[in-house]
């Protein structure tokens, strides 16, 4: 051997011996099965990447046992994820996504995903990662497609889909929608207006909306107003009396302004969730085209800021303005393409109604047909569930499976469209008044959006019904195609033996959004729950324990200490001490740490291997050499016993913090006792024995030492794989071996 072990040199041989040997071997073993949470298909290896690293030692645990254990990969297309990296990488070559039409834009991401997707694979093997790399998924795959649809056309015919109001961030000027990740947000120095109503006051920046209002809000515990919340008082307004009710909201800051706020469902996100929660009306009264409309009697067509203008000035003149702070500070919500305010309006949305499928996943819960490590998330996920509202599955984007409804135009004369003319000029407005210029194909060929009002008429089809329809232009919010994850990963055959499947790692804060859905979908469309145990992985944090962001200067790259210390290193440095479902402080230290124990594993085996072939050659003891040896013996054997009974004892308790899903405490086991048990004490106890030749003594060594190696083996694979060719001969794999189970009731969970 070495002098020491240096993983550059041999982890991807190692590599190459597993892909060889182990992910092609074909088994006829009990199945054990784990499908991947699929990582996003441009993106690259961040640190919490890091945490499958708990998948891959389940798979190679359950290996060792005899399993014929398969982790199932695959890509998420991450819809406005990826399209907003991709928009950064227009921004680069001086172009918007406004510049194209939906199709070719949608065609040019589809190519920069396949440009850069695979990359995070390779990273992946770099970390020793089995999984069946030739059986991934991507989410845009036609049999995903073609699942999704099919849950979709069900779901439609069963009753539980529903078109409904759902408040967006809008550009008036782009003449698009955009997510919370495409927003700026600006510090500006606004006028901040506090307007008379009847008896209250209150401040906004936003008076053009007034017109909006359904509700004024007060904190439940301010005193000022209690006797106010639930009555309606009438005020005037600008287009005459007017009556509104008071209601009272943990959301309102009794500190801000005057205590007392409007609500504006239609116009404000906060004031959206306030709206559906205590049952407001919800009145728009600005258009797409960033207008004011008919509601608003003498403004309706003003531009909102030449509105507000207009809007304050009547107020004044009709005493309804007590005074104005010229200097209020304030973030604004802007576009971040061309920076104009974003106008947060209704659209259609399509929903899910919750209420019946997620009785299902509530009672499969309760009941521990899905048992959850740390066992404190079952009553996370329970009471997310019991609050569960229904789910709006639509998004406002390009990128991603496009909802497959179909508007006759001539039925829905109402319909808004945006699109590119002919000489990439982009056009807007209801599809009646397109028709008298442009011609229905002209429209199809360069649309870019489209918005049918919530009572539109449509027809569920993945190709066109005729030549009068224009299809939705939303997508599949990215939780609805990723929610059927289990139902596309394997193959049809393996849903009767592989079903449902072992195991799911994943981070604790998707688990409403992601875990609870798969639940959902598996029990409404399969009568079954999708996987027996969820493991929830520590989030990765920097040294201090604090998040790491690019902002704050202390992301860590994975690939970065994987050459510097080898991958085992990293693997060891994420599991050991860290708490599943916490947070894991992850610090250069502790992977030097790390390091350094890779190196006494190396050392121990070097150790061991060297004394066995100097041992071998010893010469033929003496008389008295041998009376020293006997004299010796008792002691020795004294010594073995102790070793064995200590071994026995380590092997069963990591065997029980296995099956249990506690990794942190069985890479901990193994640490203390083959650094400080097996090398400080047993063998500077025995190796005298060794040196002379004792068989017994050198046997018993190597036995230990390489069953400790099984034991480390799913969390350092590569140090543990290259010492046991040493032992059991060049492409030897640790995983051809087999590791007995001391007991068939060793379960336990993971604490809270």
């Amino acid at each position: 051997m070495d002098s020491k072990f240096q993983p550059a040199l041999c982890e991807k041989e190692i590599y190459k011996l597993w892909q060889r040997d182990v992910l092609t071997k074909k088994s006829s073993e009990k199945p054990f099965t784990i499908l991947m949470p699929p990582p996003n298909a441009n993106a690259s290896l961040h640190a919490g990447h890091g945490m499958y690293t708990v998948d891959d030692i389940m798979i190679r645990w359950k290996i060792l046992q005899g399993y014929d254990a398969k982790w199932i990969p695959g890509l998420d297309h991450a819809g406005f994820e990826t399209q907003y990296v991709f928009e950064k990488h227009l921004v680069k070559q001086g172009k918007s996504r406004m510049d194209f039409d939906r199709q070719t834009l949608y065609q040019n991401i589809f190519k920069f995903v396949k440009n850069n997707s695979g990359l995070i694979y390779e990273q992946f093997k770099r970390l020793g990662f089995l999984a069946q790399w030739d059986r991934s998924v991507f989410t845009l795959d036609n049999h995903v497609l073609k699942t999704v649809f099919q849950t979709f056309e069900r779901m439609i015919k069963e009753g539980y889909v529903y078109r409904s109001d759902y408040i967006v961030n809008y550009c008036t000027h782009c003449g698009t929608s955009f997510s919370e990740l495409e927003t700026d947000h600006m510090e500006r120095i606004d006028p901040l207006y506090y307007i008379k109503y009847g008896p209250f006051v209150l401040a906004t920046v936003r008076p053009e909306t007034k017109f909006g209002d359904t509700a004024l809000a007060v904190n439940p515990k301010d005193k000022r107003y209690k006797k106010w919340v639930g009555k309606v008082i009438e005020a005037d307004g600008l287009l005459g009396r007017f009556k509104i009710k008071v209601i009272a909201d943990d959301y309102v800051d009794p500190k801000f302004g005057t205590g007392v706020v409007k609500i504006t469902p239609a116009h404000d996100p906060n004031d959206f969730l306030i709206g559906k929660k205590h049952n407001l009306e919800i009145k728009q009264i600005i258009d797409m085209n960033g207008r004011l409309n008919q509601l608003t009697g003498p403004y309706a067509g003003l531009k909102v800021k030449i509105a507000r203008q207009k809007v304050v000035e009547d107020l004044k003149a009709k005493g309804l303005i007590e005074k104005i702070d010229e200097q209020y500070s304030h973030a604004v919500t802007v576009c971040y393409k061309c920076s104009y305010d974003l106008e947060p309006i209704i659209v259609p949305n399509w929903f899910i109604k919750v209420e019946d499928l997620k009785k299902s996943v509530i009672e499969a819960i309760k009941k521990d047909e899905i048992i959850f490590h740390p066992k404190r998330f079952k009553k996370q996920i329970l009471q997310w569930l019991k609050v569960m509202h229904d789910w709006p599955i639509s998004r406002q984007v390009i990128w991603g499976i496009r909802i497959p409804a179909w508007y006759n135009v001539q039925e829905n004369p109402d319909i808004f469209v945006v699109f590119l003319d002919e000489t990439k000029k982009q056009m807007q407005g209801k599809i009646k008044e397109i028709l008298k210029t442009y011609s229905l194909s002209e429209v199809a060929l360069g649309l870019q959006k489209l918005v049918a009002p919530k009572n539109a008429s449509y027809t569920i089809s993945q190709t066109t019904p005729g030549d009068q329809y224009l299809q939705e232009t939303d997508t599949f919010d990215t939780w609805f195609s990723s929610g059927q994850w289990s139902l596309v990963t394997l193959k049809e055959e393996e849903y009767q033996t592989r079903y449902p499947t072992d195991l799911l790692g994943t981070l604790s804060d998707i688990l409403p959004f992601w875990v609870s859905r798969m639940v959902m979908f598996s029990l409404y469309i399969k009568k079954i729950v999708p996987f027996k145990h969820v493991f929830l992985w520590s989030m990765v944090a920097d040294a201090k324990g604090k998040k790491m962001a690019k902002s704050k200067g202390n992301v860590i790259n994975p690939i970065d200490l994987v050459n510097k210390y080898g991958a085992d290193a990293l693997r060891a440095a994420l599991l050991f001490g860290s708490t599943a479902g916490g947070k894991v402080n992850l610090g250069e230290d502790k992977v030097i740490g790390m390091r350094n124990f890779t190196n006494k594993i190396w050392n121990i085996g070097r150790f061991i291997q060297i004394n066995q072939v100097q041992s071998s050659k010893c010469k033929v003891q003496s008389h008295s050499e041998k009376i020293k040896v006997k004299k010796n013996s008792e002691k020795i054997k004294k010594i073995i016993n102790n070793l064995l009974k200590e071994y026995k004892e380590v092997e069963e308790k990591y065997q029980r913090a296995m099956e249990g899903y506690n990794f942190s405490r069985a890479l901990g086991l193994v640490h203390r006792f083959l650094w400080h048990r097996f090398a400080d004490y047993y063998i500077e106890k025995l190796k005298d024995a060794m040196r002379d030749g004792n068989i017994e003594v050198q046997s018993l060594l190597e036995e230990v030492y390489l069953g400790n190696l099984k034991l480390l083996h799913p969390f350092m694979p590569f140090v543990t794989d290259a010492v046991w060719q040493v032992f059991k001969g060049k492409g030897k794999s640790i995983l051809s071996s087999k590791i007995k189970v001391q007991s068939s009731k060793l379960q336990f969970q993971v604490k809270s």
